[in-house]
C-alpha cells in the first residue's frame, strides 16, 4: 500500500492521523519521517487525540520515548524521538516491545532503525512544500504548519494491505 496526500493545513493533518487511528491495533508500529518542522509532532498530537489520549503530546526529543496511556481501556500511545539513536540495538535498549500489547508506537525519525521492531509497518514521510533549504535549518518548529505539506503513506507488511486512507 502506498498513498500520496496533500495537507493543506494543521486540519488536514489531523485528519489524516484521525484516519489512521482508525485503522490502528495493538503492536501497530508508524514510522515518521520528515526535515525538522515537517510535521511529525503534530501528526502525533492528532493521532493521540483520535485514539482517545488525553495528555499532552510534545516531542520527546529529550527523553527519547513516551507512554501515554489511555484514560479508559483504549489504545495507549508510545511517542519515540529516534533523532539521536543510530542503531537497531540502541532502539531496542528502550524496550518498546514490552508496550505493543497495548499500544501503538510512533518513531519519528525512525527510518533505518525502528523497522526491526516489526516485519509491519506503516511509514509516513511528511515533506514541506515550498520550504528552502535555509528554512528547514532555521525553521524547526511544527508551529506554522499552515504550510502545505505532501504526506507519502507506504505501508509494509501483509497488516497493510489493502487498507485505505483518506
Amino acid at each position: 500500500m502506498r498513498t500520496e496526500i496533500e495537507l493543506t493545513d494543521v486540519a488536514a493533518t489531523h485528519r489524516l492521523a484521525r484516519s489512521v487511528a482508525h485503522q490502528l491495533h495493538a503492536g501497530d508500529v508508524m514510522i515518521l519521517t520528515g526535515e525538522l518542522g515537517a510535521g511529525k509532532t503534530t501528526f502525533t498530537q492528532g493521532l493521540a487525540s483520535a485514539l482517545g489520549i488525553t495528555a499532552s503530546i510534545t516531542s520527546p526529543t529529550f527523553v527519547l520515548a513516551r507512554h501515554h496511556k489511555h484514560p479508559g481501556d483504549g489504545l495507549n500511545l508510545v511517542h519515540v524521538d529516534a533523532y539521536r539513536i543510530t542503531s537497531a540495538d540502541e532502539l531496542a535498549s528502550l524496550d518498546l516491545e514490552s508496550w505493543l500489547d497495548d499500544s501503538v508506537v510512533v518513531v519519528e525519525w525512525g527510518r533505518g532503525t525502528a523497522e526491526a521492531l516489526t516485519d509491519a509497518y506503516l511509514d509516513i514521510e511528511l515533506i514541506r512544500r515550498g520550504a528552502t533549504s535555509d528554512e528547514l535549518i532555521t525553521d524547526f518548529s511544527d508551529d506554522e504548519v499552515e504550510e502545505p505539506r505532501t504526506a507519502i503513506i507506504t505501508g509494509h507488511g501483509q497488516r497493510w494491505e489493502g487498507i485505505q486512507l483518506t
